[in-house]
């Protein structure tokens, strides 16, 4: 990162720098982190706040287990945890301890919402659910046994609708036990080729899939820390904790910028950056683009402003994703049932 200040010359030197910053176990990562998080969260108490749990393998040998915040179309960095693992399936156990600091963190927020793909569903997360009031929606494997949809258990896999239908089941008894209730949505969509299995603690209907679709803003998110905005990959750190370290760095930058693109479009001043007639890029890259006017083009710097809640013009690329988008998903068949006891 040659355009930091610093009094060094060479390259080696500034590696050198990097290398003594992302070693240094005093760096506390979540104590620098989380007072910018909250402040950033100021504005959302009265408002859902949904926290996508992901995670993605650095050279088939490091787990990245990111917890983010899902906004305006994208999502912004909020907890990880780095572990020396070469698969992306991790025990709860793991996760956790980031749960745990996430619970505390958001004490004074009311309505949260975790959103998780197949890997996390387990007994051990439902439990840690129920305990701590959470919402969730969480993506069901093919191979889950069910209680009540028929008088035996039954696989999930037997129970998908045909293409364009969909089913609402209450009250399922989830895996072989039965132990764990919950609602379920089986959606078997036209032109996806898995379909979806969601449970949830709310009334199961098509918002259900909405809200679980929410998670995928996290490969964005994945993308831009990985090889595209903060190029992550191309770091050749061998260290869990050092990666974590330098993270942080990605981190703040990946929420600095957003803030800053927020503040650009609530100015008015997109258009000088982003050449669409309508927001056709994140707020990340009108960020960052209105970043680098400042340091080439004499560009005043924004006062960053807090996360919105409320996106107020979504981003489409182009007019194709604009229809795309607002086509809504069309079912020939709903059904809503209520399973046995």
């Amino acid at each position: 990162m040659p355009g930091i200040s610093s009094r060094a010359k060479l390259a080696q030197s500034f590696e050198r720098r990097w290398h003594r910053f992302v070693s240094n176990r005093l760096i506390g990562v979540k104590g620098l982190y989380t007072p910018l998080m909250l402040l950033a969260l100021k504005d959302w108490q009265s408002h859902r706040l949904y926290l996508a749990l992901d995670t993605t393998v650095l050279w088939n040998r490091y787990c990245m287990i990111h917890l983010s915040v899902v906004c305006c179309g994208r999502a912004v960095p909020f907890l990880w945890l780095v572990l020396e693992h070469g698969s992306a399936t991790v025990a709860f156990k793991e996760y956790q301890p980031l749960l745990r600091q996430a619970r505390w963190i958001l004490r004074q927020h009311t309505d949260v919402m975790l959103l998780a793909d197949r890997g996390f569903a387990n007994h051990a997360l439902m439990k840690w659910l129920q305990r701590s009031n959470w919402h969730y929606c969480l993506r069901l494997p093919c191979d889950v046994h069910l209680h009540g949809p028929r008088r035996y258990p039954i696989e999930l896999s037997y129970l998908w609708p045909p293409k364009g239908e969909a089913v609402f089941y209450r009250h399922v008894g989830l895996w072989q036990d039965g132990e764990y209730r919950s609602h379920l949505v089986l959606a078997n969509i036209k032109g996806v080729f898995d379909p979806w299995a969601v449970i949830t603690d709310e009334t199961p209907n098509l918002k259900t899939l909405w809200q679980y679709g929410l998670r995928f803003r996290v490969e964005e998110l994945f993308l831009d820390s990985k090889s595209g905005a903060f190029k992550l990959e191309e770091s050749r750190i061998r260290s869990a904790s050092a990666l974590e370290r330098l993270y942080l760095v990605a981190a703040v930058a990946l929420l600095y910028s957003t803030t800053q693109g927020m503040a650009v479009q609530l100015n008015g001043l997109r258009r000088q950056v982003d050449p669409h007639w309508q927001r056709g890029i994140s707020y990340l890259k009108i960020g960052l683009r209105w970043l680098m006017g400042v340091l080439h083009k004499g560009r005043p710097l924004l006062t960053p402003i807090p996360l919105l809640p409320k996106d107020p013009q979504p981003c489409f690329a182009s007019q194709k994703a604009r229809e795309d988008f607002y086509d809504r998903i069309w079912f020939s068949r709903i059904q809503s049932l209520q399973c046995r006891a």
